[in-house]
């Protein structure tokens, strides 16, 4: 069993990606190549913002938007305790500090009751994740962040496709970014992300950062990197977007059947979709007091898995601030356990994942 077929999709779009990838090979504009523009206008008039910015990885569009913002030292960025290590780790290198706020226990993402004690005047982005495909409340963050004139940057890394209160993700707030890592809902041949904004000076801003701080060749006005979209997996992404709202409709009605599957077998760690939001499940992650056990048991199995996050960020060595009270985030990083999902997923492997479930919490329960 895979954990995600990417050799399935392969097959739906193998004939579009190899006529792309030759139409760049044959151009030879491997850098900045036509691509590139023409995935970031479909990307934004998907997303429904007026501009999209392609980059190198979901890293570096994160590093770009808060260069763009200005954060450096002396600063303080709002991050949720329990996410991916990157967010964390750009606020590092850019002299910052990160802020870890502890999350909402049902959707694993920032709870915005706990923001508002962790502003001061230092704060200068606040950096929600969108954690395993749905969004947190933006509503309540982005009335917070404005009362107090701060810029919110989604993290929509994990939630490419997916709806809060019909709205898309990465058009959520000021500053949208998102992965297009190989296994995300929407996923390169290699690393590549992108970043979303209405606004246009900021935009323009963003674009020069990730082209080495240029206005026009050679002329390099501000600092910036080296955060360009290579054109093959531009070339990639637009072969792929063809079957994408394809793709999430049967992550969204997956995830639900998935979901009725265990509750069928009495489990009830399976994940919680808020009301307001469509979730493309970027991982579908079930919670488990006996994480070990399990994972031993769909091993046995044949069937992989794996845990997404095994230690909150704030007992992270590199970026670790113990005093933080984050027990939510403490919590979720012992019993969150991550299963195969992907929209080609067979409804035979969801019971095989489920029965497997039900038999380590059956053998539990006997011990109680």
């Amino acid at each position: 069993m895979h954990f995600i077929d990417l050799h399935a999709q392969q097959k739906l779009v193998r004939d579009k990606i190899e006529h792309n990838i030759n139409a760049v090979l044959n151009h030879g504009q491997y850098i900045l190549g036509p691509e590139v523009a023409e995935l970031e206008g479909q990307l934004a008039e998907y997303v429904g913002v007026k501009h999209c910015i392609g980059v190198s990885s979901g890293t570096d569009a994160l590093l770009v938007a808060l260069m763009a913002l200005g954060v450096g030292p002396g600063d303080e960025v709002i991050i949720p305790s329990f996410t991916y290590v990157a967010p964390a780790e750009i606020t590092v290198l850019l002299g910052a500090t990160p802020v870890y706020v502890d999350i909402c226990p049902i959707s694993y993402n920032l709870n915005p009751e706990l923001l508002s004690k962790n502003l001061t005047d230092k704060t200068k982005v606040i950096i929600p994740t969108s954690l395993y495909g749905q969004c947190p409340d933006f509503d309540r963050i982005n009335k917070i962040a404005n009362d107090n004139g701060i810029p919110v940057v989604e993290d929509g890394a994990q939630s490419f496709g997916a709806t809060y209160k019909a709205s898309r993700s990465c058009s959520l707030s000021a500053i949208g970014v998102t992965s297009f890592f190989p296994s995300k809902p929407l996923g390169a041949y290699g690393d590549a992300g992108a970043i979303f904004t209405n606004e246009d000076e900021l935009a323009l801003d963003m674009r020069r950062i990730s082209r080495h701080g240029q206005d026009g060749r050679y002329n390099h006005i501000r600092l910036g990197v080296n955060g360009r979209l290579d054109t093959i997996q531009a070339a990639v992404l637009l072969a792929k977007l063809d079957i994408f709202d394809s793709e999430v409709s049967a992550r969204v009605q997956i995830g639900k059947e998935f979901s009725e599957i265990l509750l069928s077998r009495g489990f009830e760690g399976y994940p919680k979709v808020m009301p307001c939001n469509e979730s493309v499940y970027g991982q579908y992650t079930i919670r488990v007091e006996n994480r070990g056990e399990v994972i031993s048991a769909l091993k046995e199995k044949g069937i992989p898995s794996a845990v997404h996050y095994p230690a909150p960020l704030h007992l992270q060595t590199a970026v670790e601030k113990p005093s933080t009270h984050a027990p939510e985030a403490v919590a979720a990083s012992k019993q969150v356990l991550s299963l195969p999902f992907h929209p080609y997923i067979s409804k035979e492997e969801l019971n095989a994942i489920a029965d497997v479930i039900k038999e380590t919490q059956d053998a539990i329960a006997q011990f109680d």
